[in-house]
């Protein structure tokens, strides 16, 4: 049962990560990147699609995406959905491409974006502290049963505050990597 309890806590740890990860990616750093646009939607056929259904986005350099739309028809649309995003993009049409420059970020624009960054590391810190207080009632709770003994619950608890130490410990890395991104000019 105590093994059941710390794999389900990694596992729910590992996705919290990856949530921060996720979240992280589409926070822009003055490079371009594909999945800068991945939570843009478009208005096609009157239901909102995402945009990497509709094109295909790449990185033409490290200043500028290209999206191929992959109906014409819907390339205003696009156009309009890049410029109503709060990402601060101008898109370009020519032709069956669309082009979206990146401008350079200020120095301002950076500490926002560093504040910004380090608030989603401490909701993915929050999300791993609740998994491990989710964990250890389960411990409690099996404590109460009499189904495991107090030796067990220790050493469960000892095991769940590793697992969480390593989880917060990642996130502080891909934290410290996302700032030192952000800041370089």
């Amino acid at each position: 049962m105590i093994n059941e309890i710390n794999a389900d806590a990694k596992e729910r740890m590992q996705k919290s990560v990856e949530a921060l990860k996720n979240t992280l990616s589409k926070i822009r750093t003055g490079r371009a990147h594909p999945a800068l646009l991945d939570g843009l939607s478009v208005e096609y056929y009157g239901a909102p699609t995402p945009l990497k259904q509709l094109a295909s986005i790449v990185a033409e350099d490290s200043r500028t995406l290209a999206i191929t739309v992959f109906d014409r028809s819907i390339s205003q649309a696009v156009e309009k959905a890049i410029m109503s995003s709060s990402l601060g993009l101008n898109p370009m049409s020519a032709g069956a491409v669309i082009r979206v420059p990146l401008p350079p970020l200020t120095e301002e624009r950076r500490r926002d974006l560093v504040k910004i960054v380090r608030g989603e590391a401490e909701g993915g810190r929050v999300a791993v502290r609740n998994i491990r207080r989710d964990a250890n009632s389960d411990l409690k709770g099996l404590l109460k049963e009499k189904d495991i003994s107090e030796d067990d619950e220790r050493r469960g608890q000892d095991d769940i505050q590793k697992l969480t130490d390593a989880a917060v410990k990642d996130i502080d890395a891909i934290l410290e990597a996302k700032e030192k991104e952000l800041m370089e000019v």
